[in-house]
Protein backbone atom coordinates (compact mmCIF):
# COMPACT_ATOMS: atom_id res chain seq x y z
CA UNK A 1 0.00 0.00 0.00
CA UNK A 2 3.01 2.31 0.44
CA UNK A 3 3.70 2.95 -3.23
CA UNK A 4 6.78 5.14 -3.90
CA UNK A 5 5.64 8.60 -4.97
CA UNK A 6 7.85 8.62 -8.07
CA UNK A 7 5.97 5.56 -9.39
CA UNK A 8 3.01 7.81 -10.13
CA UNK A 9 -0.65 6.94 -10.10
CA UNK A 10 -2.18 3.50 -10.04
CA UNK A 11 -4.05 2.21 -13.08
CA UNK A 12 -6.14 -0.90 -13.69
CA UNK A 13 -6.28 -3.35 -16.58
CA UNK A 14 -8.26 -6.52 -17.18
CA UNK A 15 -6.41 -9.35 -18.90
CA UNK A 16 -7.83 -11.33 -21.81
CA UNK A 17 -7.64 -14.54 -19.79
CA UNK A 18 -4.05 -15.75 -20.24
CA UNK A 19 -4.45 -18.07 -17.27
CA UNK A 20 -7.91 -19.29 -18.28
CA UNK A 21 -9.90 -16.52 -16.61
CA UNK A 22 -9.66 -12.72 -16.88
CA UNK A 23 -7.48 -11.19 -14.15
CA UNK A 24 -7.62 -7.67 -12.69
CA UNK A 25 -4.15 -6.15 -12.81
CA UNK A 26 -3.02 -2.94 -11.11
CA UNK A 27 -0.14 -0.96 -12.61
CA UNK A 28 1.50 2.42 -12.14
CA UNK A 29 2.83 5.28 -14.22
CA UNK A 30 6.13 3.38 -14.28
CA UNK A 31 4.61 0.26 -15.87
CA UNK A 32 2.80 2.43 -18.43
CA UNK A 33 6.11 4.14 -19.21
CA UNK A 34 7.71 0.72 -19.79
CA UNK A 35 4.98 -0.22 -22.31
CA UNK A 36 5.97 2.87 -24.31
CA UNK A 37 9.72 2.27 -23.95
CA UNK A 38 9.62 -1.28 -25.29
CA UNK A 39 7.23 -0.33 -28.08
CA UNK A 40 9.76 2.28 -29.13
CA UNK A 41 12.59 -0.26 -28.85
CA UNK A 42 10.68 -2.57 -31.21
CA UNK A 43 10.30 0.28 -33.74
CA UNK A 44 13.99 1.12 -33.53
CA UNK A 45 15.22 -2.49 -33.67
CA UNK A 46 13.32 -3.02 -36.91
CA UNK A 47 14.23 0.41 -38.31
CA UNK A 48 10.70 1.49 -39.10
CA UNK A 49 10.25 4.77 -40.88
CA UNK A 50 8.14 6.89 -38.53
CA UNK A 51 6.94 9.11 -41.36
CA UNK A 52 5.01 6.26 -43.02
CA UNK A 53 1.47 4.95 -42.51
CA UNK A 54 0.46 2.31 -39.94
CA UNK A 55 -2.81 0.36 -40.13
CA UNK A 56 -4.12 -1.88 -37.36
CA UNK A 57 -7.02 -4.32 -37.08
CA UNK A 58 -7.46 -5.10 -33.40
CA UNK A 59 -9.75 -5.12 -30.40
CA UNK A 60 -11.30 -1.71 -29.70
CA UNK A 61 -13.51 -1.27 -26.63
CA UNK A 62 -15.98 1.08 -28.30
CA UNK A 63 -17.73 1.51 -31.64
CA UNK A 64 -15.45 4.27 -32.89
CA UNK A 65 -13.39 1.96 -35.13
CA UNK A 66 -16.34 0.19 -36.77
CA UNK A 67 -16.40 -0.53 -40.51
CA UNK A 68 -16.37 0.67 -43.16
CA UNK A 69 -14.03 3.55 -42.23
CA UNK A 70 -12.60 2.79 -38.78
CA UNK A 71 -10.76 5.69 -37.17
CA UNK A 72 -7.64 7.66 -38.01
CA UNK A 73 -5.15 9.59 -35.89
CA UNK A 74 -2.15 11.67 -36.85
CA UNK A 75 0.28 9.65 -34.70
CA UNK A 76 1.13 5.97 -34.23
CA UNK A 77 0.30 6.04 -30.52
CA UNK A 78 1.45 6.89 -27.02
CA UNK A 79 4.97 5.47 -27.53
CA UNK A 80 5.62 7.95 -30.35
CA UNK A 81 3.66 10.94 -29.06
CA UNK A 82 6.85 13.03 -28.93
CA UNK A 83 7.91 11.89 -32.42
CA UNK A 84 6.40 13.15 -35.65
CA UNK A 85 4.93 10.11 -37.39
CA UNK A 86 2.67 9.32 -40.28
CA UNK A 87 -1.01 8.54 -39.69
CA UNK A 88 -2.38 5.50 -37.86
CA UNK A 89 -5.67 3.97 -38.98
CA UNK A 90 -7.57 1.42 -36.89
CA UNK A 91 -10.42 -0.98 -37.68
CA UNK A 92 -12.22 -3.12 -35.11
CA UNK A 93 -11.46 -6.86 -35.22
CA UNK A 94 -15.22 -7.48 -34.97
CA UNK A 95 -15.50 -6.58 -38.67
CA UNK A 96 -15.75 -9.34 -41.28
CA UNK A 97 -12.77 -10.50 -43.35
CA UNK A 98 -14.36 -8.94 -46.45
CA UNK A 99 -14.80 -5.60 -44.65
CA UNK A 100 -11.21 -5.80 -43.47
CA UNK A 101 -9.92 -6.53 -46.98
CA UNK A 102 -11.78 -3.62 -48.54
CA UNK A 103 -10.64 -1.29 -45.75
CA UNK A 104 -7.04 -2.47 -46.05
CA UNK A 105 -6.99 -1.84 -49.82
CA UNK A 106 -8.30 1.69 -49.29
CA UNK A 107 -5.72 2.39 -46.61
CA UNK A 108 -2.79 0.80 -48.53
CA UNK A 109 -0.50 1.07 -45.46
CA UNK A 110 3.25 0.75 -45.14
CA UNK A 111 2.96 -1.24 -41.88
CA UNK A 112 0.09 -3.53 -40.89
CA UNK A 113 -0.57 -4.75 -37.34
CA UNK A 114 -3.10 -7.44 -36.33
CA UNK A 115 -3.66 -10.91 -34.90
CA UNK A 116 -2.04 -13.80 -36.82
CA UNK A 117 -5.40 -15.50 -37.51
CA UNK A 118 -6.84 -12.32 -39.07
CA UNK A 119 -3.70 -11.76 -41.13
CA UNK A 120 -3.75 -15.30 -42.52
CA UNK A 121 -7.40 -14.96 -43.59
CA UNK A 122 -6.65 -11.66 -45.32
CA UNK A 123 -3.47 -12.85 -47.02
CA UNK A 124 -5.24 -15.92 -48.39
CA UNK A 125 -8.11 -13.75 -49.65
CA UNK A 126 -5.66 -11.43 -51.41
CA UNK A 127 -3.92 -14.44 -52.97
CA UNK A 128 -7.19 -15.91 -54.21
CA UNK A 129 -8.12 -12.61 -55.86
CA UNK A 130 -4.67 -11.82 -57.21
CA UNK A 131 -4.65 -8.52 -55.32
CA UNK A 132 -1.81 -6.89 -53.43
CA UNK A 133 -0.87 -3.98 -51.17
CA UNK A 134 1.69 -1.98 -53.16
CA UNK A 135 3.14 0.04 -50.26
CA UNK A 136 3.24 -2.66 -47.58
CA UNK A 137 6.72 -3.16 -46.04
CA UNK A 138 6.04 -5.25 -42.94
CA UNK A 139 3.34 -7.19 -41.11
CA UNK A 140 3.37 -6.96 -37.32
CA UNK A 141 1.63 -9.57 -35.14
CA UNK A 142 0.61 -9.88 -31.50
CA UNK A 143 -1.84 -11.69 -29.23
CA UNK A 144 -1.69 -15.19 -30.77
CA UNK A 145 0.90 -17.83 -31.61
CA UNK A 146 2.66 -17.26 -34.95
CA UNK A 147 2.69 -20.58 -36.80
CA UNK A 148 5.11 -21.02 -39.76
CA UNK A 149 2.17 -20.73 -42.19
CA UNK A 150 1.65 -17.10 -41.10
CA UNK A 151 5.10 -16.08 -42.31
CA UNK A 152 4.81 -18.16 -45.48
CA UNK A 153 1.46 -16.79 -46.63
CA UNK A 154 2.52 -13.17 -45.96
CA UNK A 155 5.55 -13.70 -48.19
CA UNK A 156 3.38 -15.25 -50.89
CA UNK A 157 0.64 -12.61 -50.76
CA UNK A 158 2.55 -9.41 -50.09
CA UNK A 159 6.29 -10.30 -50.18
CA UNK A 160 6.83 -8.92 -46.68
CA UNK A 161 8.26 -10.28 -43.41
CA UNK A 162 6.27 -10.91 -40.22
CA UNK A 163 7.56 -9.31 -37.01
CA UNK A 164 6.01 -10.67 -33.82
CA UNK A 165 5.90 -9.38 -30.24
CA UNK A 166 5.20 -11.45 -27.14
CA UNK A 167 3.33 -9.49 -24.47
CA UNK A 168 0.66 -9.77 -21.78
CA UNK A 169 -1.64 -7.40 -19.94
CA UNK A 170 -0.05 -8.48 -16.65
CA UNK A 171 3.53 -7.56 -17.59
CA UNK A 172 3.62 -5.65 -20.85
CA UNK A 173 6.33 -6.80 -23.25
CA UNK A 174 7.92 -10.14 -22.40
CA UNK A 175 9.97 -10.67 -25.58
CA UNK A 176 10.52 -8.98 -28.93
CA UNK A 177 11.48 -10.64 -32.20
CA UNK A 178 15.15 -10.23 -33.07
CA UNK A 179 15.64 -7.94 -36.09
CA UNK A 180 18.08 -10.46 -37.58
CA UNK A 181 16.27 -13.73 -36.82
CA UNK A 182 12.78 -15.12 -36.18
CA UNK A 183 13.40 -15.96 -32.52
CA UNK A 184 12.67 -13.65 -29.59
CA UNK A 185 14.73 -11.69 -27.06
CA UNK A 186 13.39 -11.54 -23.50
CA UNK A 187 13.04 -7.94 -22.31
CA UNK A 188 15.10 -8.54 -19.19
CA UNK A 189 15.10 -4.92 -18.06
CA UNK A 190 11.36 -5.33 -17.43
CA UNK A 191 10.80 -8.96 -16.44
CA UNK A 192 12.50 -12.12 -15.26
CA UNK A 193 11.30 -14.95 -17.52
CA UNK A 194 11.91 -18.58 -16.55
CA UNK A 195 11.09 -21.59 -18.75
CA UNK A 196 10.55 -24.53 -16.40
CA UNK A 197 9.93 -28.23 -16.97
CA UNK A 198 7.31 -30.32 -15.14
CA UNK A 199 9.73 -30.75 -12.21
CA UNK A 200 10.12 -26.99 -11.85
CA UNK A 201 13.69 -27.03 -13.19
CA UNK A 202 15.04 -24.61 -15.82
CA UNK A 203 14.80 -25.87 -19.38
CA UNK A 204 17.90 -25.99 -21.54
CA UNK A 205 18.26 -24.86 -25.15
CA UNK A 206 15.82 -26.78 -27.37
CA UNK A 207 13.54 -27.80 -24.50
CA UNK A 208 9.92 -26.68 -24.09
CA UNK A 209 8.52 -25.65 -20.73
CA UNK A 210 5.99 -23.44 -19.00
CA UNK A 211 6.58 -19.70 -18.92
CA UNK A 212 6.99 -18.29 -15.40
CA UNK A 213 7.34 -14.51 -15.07
CA UNK A 214 8.36 -12.08 -12.34
CA UNK A 215 7.72 -8.34 -12.72
CA UNK A 216 10.67 -6.17 -11.75
CA UNK A 217 9.11 -2.72 -11.42
CA UNK A 218 5.40 -3.05 -10.62
CA UNK A 219 5.29 -2.09 -6.94
CA UNK A 220 1.49 -1.68 -6.99
CA UNK A 221 0.87 -5.38 -7.72
CA UNK A 222 4.07 -7.44 -7.65
CA UNK A 223 3.70 -10.72 -9.53
CA UNK A 224 6.36 -13.20 -8.44
CA UNK A 225 7.03 -16.38 -10.42
CA UNK A 226 3.61 -16.08 -12.04
CA UNK A 227 2.59 -18.96 -14.33
CA UNK A 228 1.12 -17.08 -17.25
CA UNK A 229 -0.28 -20.24 -18.89
CA UNK A 230 2.04 -20.24 -21.91
CA UNK A 231 4.69 -22.68 -23.07
CA UNK A 232 7.86 -21.70 -24.93
CA UNK A 233 11.05 -23.23 -26.29
CA UNK A 234 14.40 -22.02 -24.97
CA UNK A 235 16.80 -20.80 -27.66
CA UNK A 236 20.57 -20.67 -27.92
CA UNK A 237 22.48 -17.38 -27.42
CA UNK A 238 21.98 -15.08 -30.39
CA UNK A 239 24.80 -13.95 -32.65
CA UNK A 240 23.26 -10.49 -33.03
CA UNK A 241 25.18 -9.26 -29.99
CA UNK A 242 22.25 -7.99 -27.91
CA UNK A 243 22.98 -10.44 -25.09
CA UNK A 244 19.36 -10.82 -24.01
CA UNK A 245 17.96 -14.33 -23.30
CA UNK A 246 16.45 -16.10 -26.31
CA UNK A 247 13.11 -17.86 -26.78
CA UNK A 248 13.19 -19.86 -30.00
CA UNK A 249 9.41 -19.96 -30.27
CA UNK A 250 6.23 -19.38 -28.32
CA UNK A 251 4.33 -22.68 -28.38
CA UNK A 252 0.94 -21.77 -26.97
CA UNK A 253 -1.21 -21.79 -23.88
CA UNK A 254 -1.81 -24.74 -21.59
CA UNK A 255 -5.48 -24.78 -22.56
CA UNK A 256 -4.41 -25.27 -26.20
CA UNK A 257 -2.74 -28.58 -25.26
CA UNK A 258 -4.74 -31.82 -25.58
CA UNK A 259 -4.71 -34.59 -22.98
CA UNK A 260 -4.65 -38.27 -23.93
CA UNK A 261 -6.44 -40.92 -21.82
CA UNK A 262 -3.08 -42.13 -20.45
CA UNK A 263 -2.28 -38.64 -19.12
CA UNK A 264 0.15 -37.67 -21.87
CA UNK A 265 -0.26 -34.30 -23.55
CA UNK A 266 -0.07 -33.24 -27.20
CA UNK A 267 0.41 -29.91 -28.90
CA UNK A 268 -1.84 -30.04 -31.99
CA UNK A 269 0.24 -29.76 -35.17
CA UNK A 270 -2.69 -29.40 -37.54
CA UNK A 271 -3.43 -26.79 -40.18
CA UNK A 272 -6.87 -26.27 -41.70
CA UNK A 273 -5.16 -25.43 -45.00
CA UNK A 274 -3.48 -28.84 -45.02
CA UNK A 275 -6.88 -30.45 -44.48
CA UNK A 276 -8.45 -28.47 -47.31
CA UNK A 277 -5.51 -29.30 -49.56
CA UNK A 278 -6.25 -33.01 -49.26
CA UNK A 279 -9.26 -32.60 -51.55
CA UNK A 280 -9.38 -31.31 -55.11
CA UNK A 281 -13.00 -30.16 -54.91
CA UNK A 282 -13.46 -29.41 -51.20
CA UNK A 283 -14.73 -25.87 -50.58
CA UNK A 284 -12.34 -23.73 -48.51
CA UNK A 285 -12.56 -24.22 -44.77
CA UNK A 286 -12.76 -20.58 -43.81
CA UNK A 287 -12.64 -21.21 -40.07
CA UNK A 288 -11.63 -24.25 -38.09
CA UNK A 289 -11.61 -24.94 -34.36
CA UNK A 290 -10.90 -28.18 -32.54
CA UNK A 291 -12.23 -28.46 -28.99
CA UNK A 292 -11.44 -31.34 -26.65
CA UNK A 293 -14.62 -32.07 -24.67
CA UNK A 294 -13.39 -35.23 -22.85
CA UNK A 295 -10.23 -37.32 -22.91
CA UNK A 296 -11.87 -39.39 -25.65
CA UNK A 297 -13.94 -36.89 -27.65
CA UNK A 298 -13.15 -33.90 -29.85
CA UNK A 299 -15.51 -31.49 -31.57
CA UNK A 300 -14.42 -30.04 -34.90
CA UNK A 301 -16.21 -26.74 -35.47
CA UNK A 302 -16.18 -25.86 -39.16
CA UNK A 303 -17.28 -22.85 -41.18
CA UNK A 304 -17.55 -24.12 -44.78
CA UNK A 305 -19.42 -23.43 -47.99
CA UNK A 306 -21.21 -26.77 -47.66
CA UNK A 307 -21.26 -29.68 -45.20
CA UNK A 308 -18.75 -32.42 -45.91
CA UNK A 309 -19.73 -35.81 -47.23
CA UNK A 310 -19.28 -38.90 -45.09
CA UNK A 311 -16.14 -39.84 -47.03
CA UNK A 312 -14.69 -36.36 -46.57
CA UNK A 313 -15.43 -36.43 -42.83
CA UNK A 314 -13.76 -39.84 -42.52
CA UNK A 315 -10.67 -38.54 -44.35
CA UNK A 316 -10.38 -35.51 -42.08
CA UNK A 317 -11.06 -37.60 -38.97
CA UNK A 318 -8.18 -39.92 -39.89
CA UNK A 319 -5.93 -36.91 -40.56
CA UNK A 320 -6.70 -35.47 -37.12
CA UNK A 321 -6.15 -38.80 -35.39
CA UNK A 322 -2.75 -39.20 -37.06
CA UNK A 323 -1.75 -35.64 -36.20
CA UNK A 324 -2.69 -36.08 -32.54
CA UNK A 325 -1.32 -39.59 -32.16
CA UNK A 326 -4.58 -40.99 -30.80
CA UNK A 327 -7.87 -42.23 -32.27
CA UNK A 328 -10.13 -39.62 -30.72
CA UNK A 329 -13.88 -39.74 -31.36
CA UNK A 330 -14.10 -36.72 -33.68
CA UNK A 331 -17.53 -35.17 -34.16
CA UNK A 332 -18.19 -32.46 -36.73
CA UNK A 333 -20.22 -29.34 -35.99
CA UNK A 334 -21.11 -26.99 -38.85
CA UNK A 335 -21.51 -23.41 -37.67
CA UNK A 336 -22.05 -20.01 -39.27
CA UNK A 337 -19.15 -18.48 -37.39
CA UNK A 338 -16.63 -19.17 -34.63
CA UNK A 339 -16.41 -16.11 -32.40
CA UNK A 340 -13.22 -14.58 -31.12
CA UNK A 341 -12.60 -13.99 -27.42
CA UNK A 342 -13.95 -10.76 -25.89
CA UNK A 343 -10.56 -9.14 -26.59
CA UNK A 344 -10.34 -10.26 -30.19
CA UNK A 345 -8.13 -13.36 -30.02
CA UNK A 346 -8.87 -16.59 -31.86
CA UNK A 347 -7.97 -20.10 -30.71
CA UNK A 348 -7.85 -22.93 -33.22
CA UNK A 349 -7.35 -25.50 -30.45
CA UNK A 350 -8.81 -25.59 -26.96
CA UNK A 351 -9.09 -28.28 -24.31
CA UNK A 352 -11.96 -28.17 -21.83
CA UNK A 353 -10.62 -31.17 -19.89
CA UNK A 354 -9.58 -30.31 -16.35
CA UNK A 355 -6.01 -31.20 -15.45
CA UNK A 356 -4.96 -33.16 -12.44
Amino acid sequence: TDLPKNHGRRSERITGGSTGEPVRVIGTSITGFEWRVFTLRDHLWHRRNFRLKLAAIRFVDNQAASPPDGVISDNWGSATRDIETGPCTVLSITSTTEEQAQWLKRQDPDYFLSYPSAIVALAELFLDRGETLPNLREVRTFGEVVEPHVRTVCREAWDVPVIDAYSSEEFGYLALQCPEHEHYHVQSENVLVEILNDDGQPCQSGEVGKVVVTSLHNFAMPLLRYEIGDYAEVGSPCACGRGLPVLKQIIGRQRNMFILPNGETRWPQIDAQDIAGAFDDLPPITKFQLVQKTVQRLEANLVVARPLTTIEEDTIRAYLQRGLGYEFDVRFCYVDDIPRSPRGKFEEFRSEVKRG
